[in-house]
């Protein structure tokens, strides 16, 4: 499930100046497990993988990857408890 305001962004733009001024993107995939329950305004950013069976507290931002059958919250989101799955 997904909470109003989610985002989830793939693109990563090019650390080299050049490359960037060409619009030069690097997309990296992310990956929402089964049964995972974003709340509202969650951002989800390139490369991330959150396992299922996990909730992500409102207005997390998830930097890296998050275990199965977690709640995860704030900026950086980050596993604050385990839940029974």
């Amino acid at each position: 499930m997904f909470g109003p305001r989610c985002g989830i962004y793939t693109p990563n733009h090019a650390q080299d100046i050049t490359r960037r001024l060409d619009g030069w993107e690097l997309p990296e995939p992310v990956v929402i497990g089964d049964n995972v329950w974003l709340g509202g305004s969650v951002t989800i950013t390139p490369g991330v993988t959150i396992d299922g069976h996990s909730i992500i507290g409102a207005g997390s931002v998830v930097t890296k990857d998050t275990p199965s059958g977690v709640v995860a919250v704030g900026n950086p989101c980050r596993p604050i408890r385990s839940i029974e799955v």
